[in-house]
């Protein structure tokens, strides 16, 4: 009986993605109909299996033997480790044996079964916590690890065998059997036939597609296992015939991982307004490899700019150029290293990858290859044709293959090698997910490839490289905008600040800190970054200058360095509080102080939607499409609903089109909700019959365009939801926030300006980084438009205003309504309040969206002034709504906010009648 309490468990602990979690559960599924054993009926258990899955047709071996054919980058390695703790856990077996096709996927295999690795594949799994299992390998098998008793600590335990299949194949050098096969006098008996004998042995094969020859398939039978597990990303044997495997119990491909974000979406690169047949194949090489390290530099870029604004490891990017054999390659190399590619930068930076190196290259290259995505020393890798597998790192964004034609390029073993997501998940930047193909010459040919490659890829994005494209040539630098009082303290410690890229200081308008040695500087940074940080239990940010609040902090900075880095031993306790009173002076008086709440119900709070008659209607007029067009569109969308190879069923109703999209809202409940949304769904099959010839034109439309329907048809869904009222708690985590350093891209030339001079062409000013504020909270920014750049001057120039900062990411967020992060354009302090300012174009300021986060917005800042500044003694908020064409250069801020302050609503107070709680974090 399928045991589901450790399916749970396992899927639990070891966080199992879906496709994952599936294939545990069909192997649970397969143990319970045939309980293998070392005296299974190999054609009965056939049949069992076929009758529960069809698919598959034949086991392929001796021995029942079943293969998972998941996507490259999905996780095959923690699937081999869920495999063996359901066996384990559930009794099935102890000993199992684990094959890899060469050297390199034998080593990675061997660290992640080992719990001192951060990839352990059973790091949490109850069963394994007090013993983890014995690991036999190449190395060890000889000393009798886990044999007979051989090894008292592991007779309890889980055996698993890791070997490489070079050790157990039958045929060696000078016919000599492999040393796996000679005889181990500690046991009588070879290790091999010791394996053989074994009652519970379970196989587990690495890159299945490479023990189908006739070498490594017999070796294998000749284990005796009682069940055999296959892991592939391609299931298809090696060779000329390429036949599919017939033994394939679950198969989850690459579309379906780029559609659910297990991995990076690839893309094709060309260059902007660029024919490819205008220029020679060796100008056209150069040209791919130039704009491949543009792409490349913006990639370093952007993933530095993440780990930055979001605190993470950061990660180093390579790229890798395919060539077409070892000549070209040693041509490739010579050249990218020369002094007439980008003036030699990157002379070092490269290494080449064949088989026809000396033994000293193969030394030196095979280290840095492993150590690529640990030390950043390594830009551009060149490889002959394919990549071996084993080798798929997380760090690789931009492939340029070279003389490649279409078919090699749009394949799984070149895609393959960088699917991998560098933080293990999506992260919502466009170029840390993404793995892009430079292909100028291929361009069209991969688009069109792309959509009928037999559903390896279902859909690249387009990338154009240079000036006028997605991607400029220049060089990007990053450049890191401290806070102004970290500015200043960076100046006390090598006062003057070094001139930025492209011209300009970041000179603060304050006072410079008195304090100038290492340790106090050090001190200082610590009481910033470490101690301000977790302050918990004071009401107002000017508490910081009161003397307790100084000496804790100073207190508390002093032992968190000694703890750390061992400092400090010449600073006095008295010279500390005189450093930490200077630092916490100027914070008060050069930061805004935004008080940290959370807002919780008191309540429980419940919503539904009223019937109403969907508008608009009449303006849809979509059109079927061809049958062929159709399926690409589906399968972008992960549908397969029409094609008669996919096999998928067709609801009997029409409608269930859209209520099938409805219900993938988060908000609707398909047993609250099955009447009314039906009754939708009835309007708009009504509509569609009423210009369309018949119903499978109907169905068509309902397939191709149903996911823009549902949304428009939900979008009015939420014009008619009713709620019920709740009151809510107010906790104050702390009075203020310490400001961290944001992260911008300096891409381009001259990326520097005065926040003054206005760009040549205004399209152009997300690019640049303005300077020469008085008045910011950081010295430098970046403006989303001319007009938000126009509100800086206003700011600047207003004598009202004494602060303001443009929030980075992650920086201060409020939540609408639905849950949703909304960024505020600017935060202001006055001499009398404080403000929340949003800018945006004239025509926008009535859509919904921007409706929903201004109800946000003024929602907290009646909140904030309810809740903590009325009752601390601290500057009231407010917030406004302001649309472009108001921002003049004879507009003053009082004008400003008599004309567009948005208070909150009388129905989203009432909301907030509350007892207020003072939270101590």
């Amino acid at each position: 009986m399928i045991d589901n309490r450790a399916l749970h468990q396992i899927g639990q602990r070891l966080s199992l993605r879906k496709p994952q979690a599936e294939s545990l559960k069909r192997l649970a599924d397969v143990i319970d109909l045939v309980d293998p054993t070392k005296g299974t009926d190999v054609a009965g258990a056939l049949e069992a299996v076929r009758a529960a899955y069809p698919d598959v047709e034949d086991f392929e071996r001796d021995f029942p033997s079943l293969c998972f054919a998941l996507a490259t980058g999905v996780g095959k390695t923690r699937l081999m480790g869920a495999f063996v703790s359901y066996l384990f856990m559930t009794g099935k077996s102890r000993n199992f044996f684990v094959l890899a096709p060469n050297l390199t996927i034998y080593e990675k295999l061997l660290a992640d079964f080992q719990p001192s690795s951060p990839k352990y594949v059973f790091k949490g799994v109850e069963a394994f916590a007090h013993q983890p299992p014995l690991i036999v390998n190449a190395e060890n098998y000889e000393e009798g690890r886990g044999v007979r008793g051989a090894d008292l600590l592991g007779r309890d335990a889980a055996i698993i065998n890791i070997f490489n299949i070079s050790k157990i194949n039958s045929e060696v050098r000078g016919g000599k059997s492999p040393r796996i096969k000679r005889l181990q006098e500690y046991i009588g008996e070879s290790y091999f036939s010791y394996l053989a004998g074994l009652p519970d042995l379970v196989l587990m094969m690495d890159e299945a597609h490479r023990y189908r020859a006739s070498a490594g398939a017999k070796a294998i039978s000749e284990l005796k296992p009682i069940l055999g597990l296959e892991v592939t990303a391609t299931p298809k044997a090696v060779g000329g015939s390429a036949a599919p495997f017939k033994n394939v119990l679950y198969r989850y491909d690459l579309p379906e991982a780029m559609e659910d974000g297990y991995v990076k979406e690839p893309a094709v690169g060309t260059r902007a307004n660029f024919d490819p047949k205008s220029v020679s194949e060796d100008v056209l090489e150069r040209i791919k490899l130039e704009d491949g390290v543009h792409y490349h530099e913006h990639v370093k870029v952007a993933l530095q700019t993440y780990a930055k604004q979001n605190n993470a490891p950061l990660v180093h990017p390579f790229m890798l150029v395919v060539t077409q054999d070892t000549h070209h390659a040693r041509q490739v190399h010579e050249f990218v290293e020369s002094e007439q590619f980008f003036d030699g930068r990157y002379k070092g930076r490269v290494i080449e990858i064949h088989s026809k190196l000396t033994g000293e290259e193969t030394e030196d290259n095979a280290r840095k290859l492993l150590n690529i995505e640990r030390d950043g020393t390594t830009d551009i890798v060149i490889h002959v044709n394919k990549l071996k597998e084993g080798w798929d790192v997380s760090n690789l964004f931009t492939i340029v293959p070279l003389r490649a034609s279409a078919s090699d390029i749009l394949t799984e073993q070149t895609l393959g090698r960088g699917l991998r997501l560098p933080y293990g998940k999506r992260t919502g930047v466009e170029a840390v997910d993404t793995l892009t193909v430079i292909a100028h010459d291929r361009f069209n040919a991969l688009i069109e490839m792309a959509k009928s490659a037999d559903g390896l890829v279902h859909k690249f994005k387009e990338v154009r490289i240079g000036d006028s494209g997605d991607v400029p040539s220049s060089k990007p630098v990053m450049i890191e905008a401290l806070s102004i009082i970290q500015t200043m303290i960076r100046q006390a410690a090598a006062p003057p600040m070094p001139p930025l890229p492209g011209g300009g200081v970041a000179e603060p308008d304050a006072p410079a800190f008195t304090f100038d040695k290492p340790e106090e500087i050090a001190l200082a940074e610590t009481a910033l970054n470490v101690v301000m940080p977790s302050i918990r239990d004071l009401k107002r940010a000017s508490d910081l200058n009161s003397d307790k609040v100084i000496k804790t902090i100073a207190a508390d900075a002093l032992a968190a360095h000694r703890a750390t880095e061992g400092l400090f031993t010449t600073l006095t306790p008295e010279r500390a509080e005189q450093v930490v009173k200077e630092l916490c002076a100027a914070f008060v008086e050069r930061t805004i102080a935004i008080p940290q709440m959370v807002v919780t119900p008191v309540d429980q709070v419940s919503f539904g939607f009223k019937p109403f008659q969907l508008e608009g209607l009449g303006s849809w007029n979509y059109q079927p499409i061809s049958r062929e067009l159709l399926v690409q569109v589906l399968r972008t969308e992960k549908q397969s609903l029409i094609s008669g190879e996919d096999g998928g069923d067709q609801p009997d109703r029409l409608e269930d089109y859209l209520v099938a999209r409805l219900i993938d809202f988060d908000e609707v409940d398909y047993d609250a909700h099955a009447e009314m949304l039906y009754e939708l769904s009835g309007q708009v099959v009504t509509h569609l019959r009423s210009y369309l010839p018949n119903d499978e034109d109907v169905r068509n439309v309902l397939q191709s365009r149903g996911k823009d329907m549902a949304k428009a048809i939900f979008t009015q869904m939420t014009q008619h939801r009713w709620r019920t009222d709740s009151k809510y708690r107010v906790t104050l985590h702390a009075p203020f926030t310490v400001l961290r350093p944001q992260a911008f891209d300096g891409s381009g030339a001259n990326p520097i300006r005065d926040f003054r001079q206005q760009p040549e062409r205004l399209s152009d000013i997300k690019r640049f980084i303005f300077t020469g504020f008085k008045k910011g909270c950081y010295p430098q920014a970046k403006f989303d438009s001319d007009t938000e750049r126009q509100m800086a001057i206003l700011l600047e120039r207003d004598a009202t205003v004494e602060l303001w900062m443009k929030p980075g990411p992650n920086q201060f967020k409020i939540y609408d309504s639905e849950g949703h992060a909304y960024q505020p354009d600017f935060v202001v302090e006055t001499k009398t309040e404080k403000l929340i300012l949003e800018t945006k174009r004239a025509s926008d300021v009535s859509d919904g969206e921007v409706q929903v986060k201004a109800d946000a917005a003024s929602l907290w800042c009646f909140i904030a002034t309810t809740y903590h500044a009325e009752k601390f003694g601290e500057k009231p908020w407010r917030y406004a709504l302001i649309p472009d064409v108001a921002v003049q250069p004879n507009s003053t801020l009082s004008g400003l906010l008599a004309k567009y302050t948005r208070p909150a609503s009388l129905e989203l107070k009432s909301r907030f009648e509350l007892q207020a709680e003072e939270g101590t974090g």
